[in-house]
C-alpha cells in the first residue's frame, strides 16, 4: 500500500481511511478528516499557524 500523508496537517492516513481532492487545475490534496479539508479548502487557513499540525512553526 502506499502511504499518504494529509496535505494540511501532515500527519499519516491510514489505508482505506480519508479523502482525495482534486482542484481544477489538476493538483491532488489528501485530507485526513473534515477537519483538515474545512480549514484548507473552506477557511484558507496556514497550516504553520495551527498548533495541532506538524507543520506549525517550520
Amino acid at each position: 500500500m502506499e502511504k499518504r500523508v494529509c496535505s494540511f496537517c501532515g500527519y499519516d492516513i491510514e489505508p482505506g481511511t480519508g479523502k482525495m481532492y482534486v482542484r481544477r487545475d489538476g493538483r491532488v490534496f489528501y485530507f485526513c478528516s473534515g477537519k483538515c479539508e474545512k480549514n484548507m479548502l473552506k477557511l484558507k487557513r496556514k497550516a504553520r499557524k495551527l498548533k495541532w499540525t506538524k507543520h506549525y512553526s517550520r
